[in-house]
């Protein structure tokens, strides 16, 4: 039988490897340490690359499982575990990045990424400048002799502005720089940046590849080579997910398809009713066709996701009365799991940024965050309609 290449059945059989035993469900490999069977054999393991099956930090069969099925998703070459998005994230830019070196990003990033970008990494020689997403014009006139890379996020946390995936990789690609780009939002089923340019994608595993809010993972797609570079990184790093992590990241992906598309639907319904409920100010949602990047988003994502921010009428208090009578959403951070969460955004980074640095990156004072989950979408509309109605 040919190589699975269908979303649906490429989930459930594109993970095997060569000299799989006969188990159906995949094994957990939680040694530490490998054997081998003399001296050349150790040398050989421990020369390898990467999935080096010597020492668990450098290759274990369960990662390497997980990771090549997130490759296959996303349609790289190679796939690379993290213990968590952010160590996806350090891995990436600390890989490929020098001291001297210049990055363009967007000044709306998850605030880890902002954080690596504008705090950490000129420590060691590399700036960054941060410019608006939605402005190609921006990302062109940021560019310096010294930019080395472009790093984008899209849909953006938490307010769900697109970047053009493929406008930004022309520019790149036309100047010889990288571009890496954050699809945890989106997911692999809703949007493929690779196939629009992009040389490095990253995910917060956490989110919907994982899919039930009981591990945390971070993912890194593209060519061997790039893999292969950021590999080299990760080990010193030491950002290394646990086996036991990587078998439940790789049974959650079982059902990502499913999950996505319910939440699609589901989030489409939600945010066509709150656009229309008299105590909403503004819904920002790519799908619907009064966002002002709909088009953009029909262009470049098959599926909108189930992530929303709405703006109630009022500000800060009138968001907490909203929040404090919801019931079904769980007040909570993170997004994309079986269960329905929301964030008052401006009360969750209250404590990191400043009034004035939470309104230059959109987050008002009555902004909340929804990630929408597998509830009945009936049950979920009648929660916020009662907790806006009060």
């Amino acid at each position: 039988m040919k190589k699975p290449n269908k979303t649906d059945t490429l989930l459930q059989h594109g993970d095997a490897l060569p000299g799989d035993d006969s188990s159906v469900a995949p094994p957990i490999h939680p040694s530490v340490t490998f054997s081998a069977v003399d001296a050349a054999d150790f040398a050989d393991m421990a020369g390898r690359p990467m999935h080096a099956r010597y020492y668990t930090r450098y290759g274990n069969p369960t990662l390497e499982r997980t990771a090549k099925l997130v490759a296959a998703l996303e349609g790289g070459e190679a796939g690379l575990l993290t213990a968590s998005g952010m160590g996806a994230i350090s891995a990436v830019l600390i890989g490929l990045l020098r001291a001297g070196d210049h990055v363009v990003a967007q000044k709306n990033h998850y605030l880890g990424t902002t954080r690596l970008l504008s705090e950490l990494l000129p420590r060691y020689g590399v700036r960054a400048t941060l410019v608006d997403q939605t402005r190609i014009d921006a990302f062109e006139a940021a560019i310096e002799p010294s930019t080395r890379l472009m790093m984008i996020e899209t849909p953006v946390n938490p307010t769900l502005a697109l970047t053009d995936i493929a406008a930004v990789c022309a520019l790149a690609r036309a100047r010889g720089l990288l571009t890496v780009a954050d699809n945890t939002f989106a997911s692999p089923i809703n949007q493929r940046p690779l196939a629009l340019g992009v040389d490095v994608v990253v995910h917060s595993a956490t989110k919907y590849l994982g899919g039930h809010h009981d591990l945390t993972a971070g993912a890194i797609v593209g060519s061997a080579a790039t893999i292969g570079r950021v590999w080299e990184t990760a080990i010193v790093l030491g950002s290394v997910l646990a086996p036991h992590d990587a078998w439940l990241l790789l049974r959650g992906m079982r059902t990502l398809a499913v999950r996505v598309e319910r939440v699609n639907a589901s989030a489409a319904r939600i945010a066509a009713f709150l656009d229309a409920h008299p105590g909403v100010a503004c819904v920002h949602y790519p799908g619907l066709t009064s966002h002002p990047q709909h088009a953009l988003a029909v262009r470049q994502m098959r599926g909108f996701g189930g992530v929303m921010a709405l703006q109630v009428k009022g500000g800060y208090r009138e968001a907490e009365r909203v929040m404090s009578r919801l019931s079904l959403f769980t007040q909570a951070v993170s997004l994309g799991g079986v269960e329905s969460l929301a964030a008052h955004a401006a009360a969750m980074w209250a404590g990191t940024l400043s009034d004035d640095a939470l309104r230059e990156a959109g987050i008002e004072p009555n902004l909340i965050r929804l990630s929408v989950g597998l509830e009945d979408v009936d049950d979920l509309i009648a929660d916020l309609d009662q907790a806006l109605g009060a």
